[in-house]
């Protein structure tokens, strides 16, 4: 029988996790179809203590660009063409597919990176879905119907498709609490709004999410910024409130 011993197995232990540790190699391969990024140079940045650091560029030449390297861990960042935002991308090991066109982008190739652009692609499908509305009901009342009826159909059908995007979102993100999809695509959702505050949504996400996804330091301020938020909103409202019953008296 082999034996080896506890001595000689550390050493290769310790090996061998130094070496999956530092065995993320991405790869990016590019293509555009929109011709003014020709000759421009791209960059992926991500955000370290609330600043954009590109961490790797390259120039689009042809349509084409590439760009490869290593991380210490899978990260979340968006590519950049100067100041401007183009697309989030997961740095993840593996090749990563990416297309721009004028009225696509799309990353594919790698788990999260499908996962993410499947969940963008369903957002956005209700998203025109939810737009379509509008044009329905001028449809239906240049059709002649009722405008009570039109009403009531498309308030059912408003709220309908409303609650299957709000469920869609936040079953993403629960299903994804413990990698870098569910902080980072919590924070998309939370930019569509004016400012930090606790809607329902953003309470029920909270409900069930673990302390690593509470901890993750761009919840956590979001957090911080909505309750803040709340209690002011709330004190404003008791201020009126008093306000007005003082006047009631006088």
């Amino acid at each position: 029988m082999i034996r080896m011993s506890v001595n000689r197995i550390l050493p290769l232990l310790l090996l061998l996790v130094l070496f999956v540790s530092c065995s993320r190699k991405y790869k990016i391969e590019g293509s555009s179809s929109v011709t003014s990024l020709d000759g421009k140079m791209l960059f992926l940045k991500t955000l370290q203590d609330g600043q954009w650091v590109a961490i790797d560029s390259a120039e689009v030449v042809h349509g084409l660009f590439k760009m490869k390297g290593k991380v210490d861990s899978v990260m979340m960042v968006t590519l950049y063409m100067g100041d401007e935002g183009i697309m989030p991308l997961v740095l993840e090991d593996g090749k990563i597919e990416v297309s721009i066109s004028n009225t696509q982008l799309t990353a594919k190739g790698t788990l999260l990176n499908n996962q993410l652009y499947e969940f963008i692609d369903k957002r956005n499908e209700l998203e025109v879905k939810i737009e379509e509305l509008d044009r329905k009901e001028a449809r239906m009342v240049l059709e002649g119907v009722r405008l009570e009826d039109v009403h009531d159909e498309l308030m059912k059908e408003g709220e309908a498709l409303a609650k299957e995007m709000s469920d869609y979102v936040k079953g993403f993100i629960t299903d994804n609490y413990e990698n870098v999809l569910g902080p980072n695509v919590f924070m998309m959702v939370c930019s569509t709004l004016p400012y930090p505050i606790m809607t329902p949504q953003i309470e029920d996400i909270m409900r069930t999410a673990p302390q690593t996804f509470k901890q993750n330091p761009l919840v956590k301020d979001f957090l911080s910024k909505a309750k803040e938020n709340m209690r002011l909103i709330e004190e404003h409202k008791r201020m009126e409130q008093n306000a007005a019953s003082e006047a009631s008296q006088q």
